[in-house]
């Protein structure tokens, strides 16, 4: 790959990739401080800001090859600008696979226009099989790092509508890794993955984890499971215990741990979500979104009180008709939550979508109006 390449006439984000090859060579170096450096360069350079170049195929095809070296088990903290934990460049490098794959993946359903060169992109999703290959047996890694890192690469590289035959060969792997784990993030991953894939995850609904539970229910085959059902909204009546299961990022503090796979944002939230979308009876919401109040701010809307807030008037508000009991409670508990009506401008659209007034004293006027009887 390097000795038949030829990079000069290659380009990545800097002009021709004449120095690409010095830098993959690096990558095996006795220093792990240049091994850390190499991978820093590589990635500004083929990957630069998750955009590919005709060079960066080569250079993973290359990278693939090498995982298995014993260099790459050389520990450092510091192999990427994303990630300061303490690990195997082998874990850094699968991680950055994974995200050549991820940026391979976009818009290849869709048709929307990724920005980059197409024969570039072509390129790539032409060597994920190459890839991929290079990764799954990492799956079964020893260091816990480096299996995370590989679960990573693998959800990243299946993406690819022709790599979705290797799922159902990969998923006993995960369940395996499920059984044998004691990991909670690991397993919950895991899980999360096989259900994702439109794999059956319905025995995990028995997981001594709750969080785990948590997990498998979310999965769409679950859609219609009351189990699941049940599941998630008693997880949602303790807000504080589903945020204490994983680290997760939050909107103080954005850095903080990392999102679980095929979840955007908080557990709780997807959670939340999953509870909204298979219900259309607000009354079995009603005890969760009381919950949700204390964790509710004006920053989260999107996430949490705003979705109630249609779920709770899926038709919109009628200044005819009276609240009901369940409609009434639920905007009781946010008009005496403080943080929900700082900087109104944030929240003053999803009221104006179910034709409620978007200031608080209004809808404090409101609650005094008669309510109907249960």
């Amino acid at each position: 790959m390097l000795e038949h390449t030829d990079w000069a006439a290659l380009e990545h984000a800097y002009g021709p990739a004449r120095d690409t090859p010095f830098r993959l060579v690096q990558l095996l170096d006795e220093d792990p401080e240049v091994q850390a450096g190499a991978l820093g360069m590589l990635d500004m350079s083929v990957l630069h800001q998750e955009s590919l170049y005709s060079a960066t195929a080569p250079a993973a095809l290359y990278v693939a090859a090498v995982l298995n070296d014993p260099r790459t088990m050389t520990i450092h903290d510091n192999y990427s600008a994303w990630d300061e934990r303490p690990r195997p460049l082998r874990a850094a490098l699968l991680e950055w696979l994974g995200m050549i794959a991820d940026s391979a993946a976009y818009g290849e359903t869709t048709g929307e226009d990724d920005g980059n060169n197409p024969q570039d992109t072509d390129a790539v999703r032409a060597v994920r099989g190459l890839i991929c290959d290079a990764v799954l047996p990492h799956l079964r890694a020893t260091d816990p790092t480096v299996r995370e890192a590989a679960l990573g690469a693998t959800i990243a590289l299946l993406q690819s509508p022709g790599l979705a035959g290797r799922i159902p060969g990969t998923t006993p792997i995960l369940r395996g890794l499920i059984l044998e784990s004691s990991d909670r993030r690991e397993r919950a991953a895991a899980v999360l993955t096989i259900g994702a894939w439109g794999e059956d995850s319905t025995s995990w609904l028995a997981d001594p984890d709750p969080a785990i539970r948590s997990c498998a229910a979310l999965s769409p085959g679950c859609n219609g499971n009351a189990k699941a059902m049940r599941i998630v909204l008693q997880a949602l009546l303790d807000p504080a215990t589903v945020d204490s299961w994983f680290l997760e990022p939050t909107p103080a503090d954005p850095w903080a741990g990392h999102p679980l796979p095929h979840i955007e944002g908080r557990l709780r939230h997807a959670l939340l979500a999953t509870a909204i979308d298979r219900t259309s009876d607000f009354e079995e919401l009603l005890p969760a979104a009381l919950a949700s109040v204390p964790f509710c701010s004006n920053l989260t809307i999107a996430e949490d009180w705003g979705p109630l807030l249609a779920a709770a008037f899926p038709f919109g508000h009628d200044q005819k008709t009276p609240l009901t009991p369940a409609q009434h409670r639920y905007l009781n508990a946010l008009v005496d939550h403080d943080v929900c009506w700082r900087h109104t401008h944030l929240v003053t659209s999803w009221f104006d979508d179910v034709g409620l007034p978007p200031a608080r004293n209004a809808i404090r006027a409101l609650l005094t109006e008669p309510r109907p009887r249960r």
